[in-house]
């Protein structure tokens, strides 16, 4: 509101003061806008879209049979890794390996694994695992996998820490998590079988 007692100097203040009001308010707004097109924009940058391939990658399991180890392999990735680079909690996993593909250097057993008592791989063609959150740890190396591992029609939840490293144009990722085999209905009631089966993931993505 205007007053008789404000002098000339102080007024034609108050007028350029007032004026400018407007312009400054822009500007504020300006500046946020800026600012939250600069983030998206970074963050879309940093998130790619990777896709694992068999070549480099190791998908190895390990379990005891008449306490021998026992190793075996799948193959047949596919699926879709949003990884990102700035911001790596934002990190999505949603990847698939082919049941059928198993193989542990021998072929009558590798078939015996592909029947009802094991992977069904007729009916249950994939071994499916999407993330559903990533987070950091205490080492600077490490990140925390959690997701959701489905075989046969079962999900169960698991949890590893994981390393990421850039490799020839894309990323390699690391972890190793056990798992119960009963959990899955794998082997049934065998006794020959230990219950607990490790896995060893080293997917390469690009």
């Amino acid at each position: 509101m205007f007053s008789p007692f404000l002098s000339n100097q102080m007024w034609v203040r108050f007028v350029i003061c007032k004026s400018l009001e407007p312009y400054q308010f822009l500007m504020s707004m300006k500046k946020i806008i800026s600012a939250f097109v600069f983030i998206f924009i970074s963050s879309f940058i940093s998130a790619q879209s990777l896709k694992p391939f068999d070549d480099g990658s190791a998908v190895k399991f390990i379990i005891k049979n008449f306490g021998i180890n026992t190793a075996g392999s799948f193959k047949g990735l596919s699926g879709t890794i949003l990884y990102d680079t700035i911001n790596p909690i934002a990190s999505e996993f949603d990847v698939t390996v082919t049941a059928a593909t198993i193989d542990t250097d021998i072929t009558a057993r590798d078939n015996h694994l592909r029947k009802e008592e094991y992977f069904v791989v007729e009916k249950f063609p994939d071994i499916h695992f999407k993330s559903t959150k990533v987070t950091l740890t205490n080492s600077t190396d490490h990140l925390y996998m959690f997701g959701i591992l489905t075989i046969k029609g079962i999900n169960k939840e698991i949890k590893f820490p994981f390393t990421v490293k850039s490799l020839n144009n894309g990323y390699l990722f690391q972890g190793v998590f056990t798992v119960n085999r009963r959990d899955f209905n794998l082997g049934g009631r065998s006794i020959s079988l230990a219950d607990e089966v490790k896995v060893d993931l080293s997917i390469f993505a690009r």
